[in-house]
């Protein structure tokens, strides 16, 4: 019977295959853990990129937050798209109806371009008294393409209709109210955003010898923020020698006074007012920059305004010993008619005299008080602003 010994080849076949399963089971815990180890790494980055991702997402709305909270956006104006506000205004008459040269059918251009180009705006409060006065200054400034507005304080507005003019000034009527109680209700640094200049002056001025463009010039050429007319000595009556005529120059910017008996005068080195950086509020004229800053200064139940005129000078944009002055080059007359509760007895009778109450003192009266209060809140508000710093001082 031959020998049954299995050959060598098959004798190997089993070893190898008996081999196999001790190394599978040696191999499979490690290859569990690589795909634990696996399954969590990526999961780890993957968390972390989503994160990642998120958080530049976050950052992103928070930059693009914060870049539109830094605009500056009008109060109120919040809930509208930017685009549509429209945060200034203007005096500017416009038509109810299209211009004739517009044919029906015709597309319609946008309504941006103004009615005429004024950009200097002149304000006065007027009364039907001085209507001789107020015609010759509507007329000149008319001229000369400003905007004019007229306050009316003794509530006459229709017999102002006999004037040609009449029709392209803007009326306002409230009766027994000053051209700064109108000023600070009308006149608002957004309402006259256009304008480069502002004039706001009284009713019973001279023009005859004034040229509103010529004063524009000279005023932009020397650099005047705050600026008067110079009075003419001869027909007017000065209450302050600075605001007298000077032959001698275009402009002027001080005055010179010996000093009194209470050691009180102006020369070369005088640095505030009035010997220098100061003008009457008569006939004041204010770039628009400048009544942007007198316009917050108005204080709104301070009437008359006194005291008011010693401050300008900090609305001057700058040093007021150089950007307030007076122009000589163009000059005025003031009359000092009664205004605002006087009585003009030139052309009144006796017996309207006698009937009518002159209120003249009483309107100085109150003129002294507002004067004190406002110096008093002057003081009172420099006192309590510890960062606001004095550039005259």
């Amino acid at each position: 019977m031959p020998d049954m010994k299995p050959s060598p080849s098959r004798t190997v076949l089993v070893a190898e295959s008996k081999s196999k399963i001790p190394c599978f089971y040696a191999i499979l815990p490690a290859a569990l853990l690589l795909c634990i180890v696996l399954f969590f790494t990526t999961s780890f980055f993957s968390q972390s990129y989503k994160e990642k991702l998120s958080s530049f997402t976050i950052n992103q709305n928070m930059g693009s937050t914060s870049s539109c909270k830094k605009k500056c956006r009008p109060s109120g104006s919040e809930a509208l798209p930017e685009g549509i506000v429209a945060s200034t205004s203007s005096l500017e008459m416009r038509p109810l109806w299209a211009p004739p040269h517009i044919k029906r059918g015709q597309p319609h251009p946008e309504p941006h371009v103004k009615m005429n180009l004024s950009t200097n705006l002149f304000a006065m409060a007027v009364g039907i008294k001085q209507k001789d006065l107020v015609d010759k200054m509507v007329k000149k400034f008319l001229a000369s393409n400003f905007s004019v507005m007229l306050f009316h304080y003794d509530g006459i507005v229709d017999e102002w209709k006999t004037f040609e003019w009449h029709d392209r000034v803007i009326h306002i009527s409230v009766v027994d109210q000053s051209k700064w109680w109108f000023a600070k209700r009308f006149l608002h640094p957004d309402i006259v955003a256009e304008y480069d200049y502002i004039f706001l002056w009284d009713e019973d001025l001279g023009v005859e010898n004034f040229h509103p463009k010529k004063y524009i010039s000279i005023v932009k050429e020397e650099g005047l923020e705050i600026s008067q007319p110079a009075l003419d000595p001869k027909q007017s009556e000065v209450h302050h020698q600075i605001t007298a005529l000077g032959r001698r120059s275009e402009v002027h910017r001080r005055t010179f006074k010996v000093a009194g008996s209470d050691g009180k005068g102006c020369d070369e080195n005088s640095t505030a007012p009035p010997c220098t950086g100061w003008i009457e509020v008569m006939a004041p004229v204010f770039s628009k920059a400048a009544w942007r800053c007198v316009w917050y200064m108005i204080q709104n139940d301070l009437v008359h305004a006194w005291g008011l005129d010693m401050q300008l000078g900090y609305c001057s944009q700058g040093d007021r010993t150089k950007n307030v002055g007076v122009v000589d080059a163009e000059y005025i007359v003031h009359y000092n008619r009664p205004t605002l509760g006087g009585i003009d007895k030139t052309t009144a009778s006796v017996s309207s005299q006698e009937k009518e109450k002159d209120h003249r003192v009483d309107v100085r009266r109150l003129s002294y008080q507002e004067l004190d209060i406002f110096q008093k809140r002057w003081e009172k508000a420099v006192e309590e602003d510890k960062c606001w710093v004095d550039p005259f001082e």
